[in-house]
């Protein structure tokens, strides 16, 4: 009698263990969730973090600063190379990332994430990702004149040197560096046609447009009060973000004037005077790197241009040189001064970008 009551109470505790097992199991999802990591870079916010990751900010952002509440700072501020949680992408029950490592991965073995612009022409159009040091930047790029106006005029033999053109160039060979970056870039002067040119005469036409797709009008004032406005509309759709507006032309003065690149800003703008002193730094450094006993001497300066005035972004104005000087010419004629007039522009570019983290 004994023994069938010890076997009896065996018989329950095993059952009473069973339904116990059945109910850790059920409950194990919802207290042992994995949720995906990613290590905060220099400069992001949690913006930038859910949407490198494939997350909307609208949709998670709640979610994250909960999962990560302890690591959060005042003003919900991340810190770079602290470690966070990310959130399961609703209705799946997987990592968010799961997507975002596949392409990191496909990425390495390629040599970086494959990128095209049909801006840059057909020789140019395919390109790399070469790093992120300018992930969450963007930047709005307008190149002086165009449309109807083709700005200062050189000649050089029986050949016409029309500054939109050779600013154009620069401007697009400068997007193409900037995306090269990680940055999101508007051209706002566009000509769909052109692309990045290597020619050393760059043949004049006359249809640019102002983004998305309007035409340029004669009228200075209508022409710069639309390229504001294309600027400013685009600015407040990316409010909070890391926004530049630079703005580039070739200047146009007598023929013995040599001029360096020099820089505008706003008067009332710190921020833009800040974006102007990081780009004519870096000139003098690349100047004093590759040509040491040439000296730079471009300036910074403030003036009171309309674009500059009213545009919402922090905005530097350039001048790459005098358009009628033949040593100048050179600078624009030369499709690797061009390019290096570009590169130029973005290494300082980033550097603002890092200096205002």
């Amino acid at each position: 009698m004994k023994e069938l009551k010890v076997k009896f109470f065996a018989n329950q505790l095993a059952k009473i263990f069973a339904i116990i097992s059945l109910i850790l199991l059920a409950l194990t999802p919802v207290f042992a969730q994995e949720y995906p990591t990613v290590k905060a870079q220099k400069g992001d916010g949690i913006f930038s973090i859910l949407k490198r990751n494939g997350l909307s900010p609208g949709e998670y952002l709640n979610e994250f600063i909960v999962l990560n509440k302890e690591k959060i700072g005042k003003n919900n501020a991340v810190y770079a190379g602290q470690t966070y949680r990310l959130p399961v992408v609703k209705g799946t029950g997987s990592p968010a990332q799961k997507t975002s490592k596949e392409q990191v991965k496909q990425a390495s073995s390629s040599g970086g994430t494959s990128l095209r612009n049909e801006l840059y022409g057909s020789k140019y159009e395919n390109f790399k990702l070469l790093d992120s040091s300018l992930k969450g930047a963007i930047f709005y790029l307008v190149s002086g004149h165009g449309g109807p106006d083709p700005g200062a005029i050189g000649h050089l033999g029986n050949s016409l040197l029309c500054e939109d053109e050779y600013a154009y160039d620069v401007t697009l060979r400068l997007s193409r560096a900037l995306e090269e970056r990680g940055a999101k870039v508007y051209m706002v002067t566009v000509d769909k046609n052109d692309g990045i040119r290597d020619d050393r005469i760059l043949k004049p036409d006359k249809d640019e447009v102002c983004y998305p797709n309007l035409t340029i009008p004669r009228s200075q004032t209508t022409r710069l009060h639309q390229r504001k406005d294309a600027v400013n509309k685009l600015y407040l759709n990316h409010k909070g973000q890391f926004q530049r507006l630079v703005i580039i032309h070739v200047d146009s003065r007598s023929k013995g004037e040599n001029i360096d690149v020099f820089f505008y800003h706003d008067k009332r703008s710190n921020t833009g005077k800040k974006l102007a002193w990081n780009l004519q730094s870096t000139f003098k450094e690349k100047y004093d790197h590759h040509q040491p006993n040439r000296g730079y001497h471009g300036t910074v300066s403030t003036r009171n241009l309309y674009v500059l005035k009213y545009s919402y972004p922090a905005a530097v104005f350039i001048e790459l040189g005098n358009i009628n000087h033949g040593r100048d010419q050179q600078r624009f004629m030369m499709e690797n001064n061009r390019q290096a007039l570009a590169n130029w522009l973005c290494d300082g570019l980033i550097k603002d970008y890092k200096n205002n983290q």
